[in-house]
């Protein structure tokens, strides 16, 4: 196994620059570097302030990473590469169980170019860590067939709790769905060691919990639920029931149509086959579906299964002879005739508009190319592995090159660029820059602002008011250039269109 994961190294490894987006990676990075400042694992800070609707179970890993490997941008990234890559060996464990081991490495490499999967493996985000977990959660209870299977029944009880310390509530979704498998599996329930792993699961929040109530006015519980009944209610993420439909589809592309397939082919197994392939993600979806709050990273815990259920979808209209010539067509010419035209329509129309460097340009087309040759290569006359084989190379060779080009790795160049500039200037070297938070008015301010923090080598209190600045201070602000022909005692030293609006100030 480990030298077939050196095949998923260019889709998971980048060592190029990098940089955040501002929700959530940035909200979480600069939570982990508060926690490295100030010494507080404990409470997660937001200028000063506690933050309380979420656990700090991210914030902790990339604090603790950069602890052990050094306060940079790889180490942040590492919690959610090390589940990546555990949640790729599961995929593949489960293929082994579900499917067969011929082609196991398949369903690996499905997951490892579905756009969902490969966006958010590049995010110091918690909802690929936590997808790992509902993914082993899956993986345990299918290798538990009896009450002597006690490594797996108490890996089933330690998921649950991990991933509570990561999204919380959010862990009942995977269960209920779990519940009619589980039904079957009583004795899971009656064994200590299902219970044992319970406790040592929930271990971590209950340590945190305990620590942080001694700041509270109330548990810290009842905030995590203030959280949810606020999600649970209409809000900015409230989609109608019909939203996973399409995004679904949409966010796992190019596998949605063969996973669908490979869905339906499953309500035919009665097994444990059939549960897990097809019932099990229904539910999911249905209860989801029922959530007034839905986002497209809802559906990154089943994508495994939908990893599987693609390769199953694949193999059947390979087999099936009334499909095959339709699906060989439209595999082989149909497709990438789309991905040619595709090209040309941004060569032709979209090239200026899009801001992109001569490196993303080149690894994007690259790609695109790859990926529209190697379908092309498909034939009738093939053997099943070697289509299967050519199928997966599409896709794997076009986001490897998204992966190089930069594109899911430096998500917020305009402003990395900028701020290497302004890092640059003599002027600006070892000086503290704080934040003026009354500047911070709405979410444009705010995204713009968690990204010029994390980019600013010293970064500073958050301050109420531009007018507690002291003399000779830098602070970040909205400051109109009108305001100061009427406060002189404040200087706009440095702004430019691309961190708009947000200017670097000075007390004088």
């Amino acid at each position: 196994m480990f030298f077939k994961l050196l095949i998923f190294f260019p889709l998971i490894f980048y060592f190029g620059k990098r940089s955040y987006l501002a929700y959530d990676e940035g909200f979480y990075a600069l939570q982990a570097r508060w926690i490295l400042e100030k010494g507080n694992w404990t409470i997660p800070l937001w200028w000063g302030d506690f933050n309380l609707d979420r656990t700090i179970g991210i914030q902790f890993l990339i604090a603790k990473s950069q602890e052990i490997f050094g306060e940079n941008l790889f180490a942040a990234y590492l919690p959610t590469t090390i589940s990546s890559i555990v949640m790729l060996i599961i995929t593949y464990k489960l293929h082994e169980e579900l499917i067969g081991k011929k082609f196991a490495i398949a369903s690996p490499l499905i997951l490892s170019t579905t756009f969902l999967w490969f966006d958010y493996s590049h995010l110091a985000t918690q909802d690929l860590i936590y997808s790992c977990l509902v993914t082993i959660g899956i993986f345990s209870i299918v290798k538990t067939n009896s009450k002597k299977e006690l490594v797996y029944i108490s890996l089933f009880g330690i998921w649950i709790g991990l991933a509570f310390m990561m999204k919380t509530f959010l862990v009942a979704v995977p269960i209920t769905s779990l519940l009619p498998y589980l039904i079957k599996k009583k004795y899971i329930f009656t064994s200590k060691y299902f219970w044992l792993g319970l406790i040592i699961g929930f271990t971590p929040f209950i340590v945190w919990s305990t620590s942080i109530n001694t700041f509270l006015d109330k548990n810290i519980i009842f905030h995590l639920l203030d959280k949810f009944n606020n999600l649970s209610k209409e809000n900015t993420f409230t989609n109608p029931f019909y939203y996973y439909l399409w995004n679904i589809p949409v966010t796992f592309l190019p596998w949605s149509i063969f996973s669908i397939i490979g869905l339906v082919h499953g309500l035919k197994s009665k097994n444990s086959q059939g549960f897990i392939l097809f019932y099990f993600p229904l539910i999911l979806i249905i209860l989801i579906s029922s959530f007034s709050t839905k986002t497209p990273y809802y559906p990154l815990q089943i994508s495994s299964i939908i990893s599987l259920n693609a390769f199953i979808g694949i193999k059947y209209l390979i087999e099936e002879k009334r499909f095959k010539f339709l699906f060989i067509f439209i595999s082989s010419r149909v497709i990438p005739l789309f991905v040619v035209t595709i090209i040309f329509i941004y060569f032709l129309f979209l090239k200026a508009t899009i801001n992109f460097n001569l490196r993303e340009n080149t690894f994007l087309i690259s790609g695109l190319i790859l990926f529209a040759l190697a379908w092309s290569f498909i034939k009738k006359s093939q053997h099943s592995s070697k289509m299967i084989s050519i199928l997966i190379i599409g896709p794997y060779l076009m986001t490897s090159c998204f992966l190089q080009s930069g594109l899911f790795t430096d998500r917020s160049r305009e402003i990395r660029e900028t701020m290497e500039n302004i890092s640059s200037l003599k002027t600006f070297n070892n000086r503290i820059i704080k934040v003026d938070k009354s500047s911070i008015i709405n979410t444009t301010t705010h995204s713009k602002i968690i990204r010029i923090a994390l980019l600013t080598p010293n970064l500073g209190e958050g301050i109420d008011n531009i007018k507690s600045l002291k003399s000779s201070e830098l602070a970040w602000s909205i400051f109109p250039k009108e305001d100061q022909k009427k406060d002189t005692s404040i200087k706009i030293i440095y702004e430019n269109e691309v961190i708009f609006p947000w200017k670097l100030i000075k007390k004088i």
